[in-house]
């Protein structure tokens, strides 16, 4: 009987995550969008910050801000085209820095379903600079490309530098989050606790990053990057079991 309990609460649950997830990403990529339109209508590149390409909310195609960096910034070394090209990234990694804090405030303990949007905001917003930082930081174009290149920079240092922060942050949701996301949401539930960390790794390293990457960049060599989101997913799979994690 607890066994049948547990497996209806892990299904309902993944339901919830699922709509969750997918209307966060929708938010999140029209935030991404109207940044990069922001910037650039401060700018005077475009009209309006509305005037971006529509895409899939759903499978993340088809979308783009729109703006004319070739003929904007013909040659490399505008700080604008970084400032343009790179400032959803900052927005997603400030996004994530304080998502984290908050996550970590005892208050959220008693927020129940407020602790369990932001989780999945947090996620959402990780994911993107996973997909940017980790897996196209050597891209030409693309807001890693026109950041570079905006600031003169080597991809190197956006690569190693960014890849850092990024284990760091990746360090606090799955060892000092997620565990109160079992707390609050699977206590008794040893399954719905591996769904949450199954979803969680799933999100951050294939859906936004390893199967986009590999499928859509190929057969540029920069595919390969996506080849690194698989063997992060099944490494966190193996090194955060439930079973290990524990709240502060």
């Amino acid at each position: 009987m607890k066994r049948v309990s547990n497996l209806r609460s892990a299904a309902v649950y993944l339901f919830i995550v699922l709509l969750t997830f997918f209307f966060v990403q929708t938010c999140l990529i029209l935030m991404h969008e109207f940044t990069h339109s922001m910037m650039a209508w401060f700018y005077g590149d475009i009209s309006s910050p509305m005037a971006i390409v529509w895409g899939n909310p759903l499978m993340m195609t088809g979308w783009d801000e729109g703006v004319h960096y070739s003929k904007l910034f013909p040659v490399p070394g505008h700080a604008a085209e970084a400032l343009i090209g790179g400032s959803p990234l900052l927005l997603h990694a400030v996004l994530v820095a304080l998502g984290i804090v908050l996550l970590q405030k005892s208050c959220m303990m008693n927020r129940k379903w407020a602790f369990h949007l932001l989780y999945w905001f947090v996620v959402a917003n990780m994911m993107e600079l996973v997909a940017y930082i980790a897996m196209r930081p050597f891209a030409s174009g693309g807001d890693t490309g026109h950041f570079n290149r905006g600031l003169g920079l080597s991809p190197w240092f956006l690569f190693v530098g960014g890849t850092l922060l990024l284990v760091l942050g990746l360090y606090l949701l799955f060892r000092k989050v997620m565990p109160r996301m079992y707390i609050l949401f699977a206590a008794e539930n040893r399954l719905l606790r591996w769904l949450i960390l199954f979803c969680t790794a799933f999100f951050l390293f294939l859906w936004g990053s390893g199967i986009r990457i590999v499928c859509y960049i190929y057969p540029d060599p920069q595919w390969m990057f996506g080849l690194s989101g698989f063997v992060a997913f099944f490494l966190v799979l193996y090194g955060c079991r439930p079973e290990h994690g524990s709240a502060d």
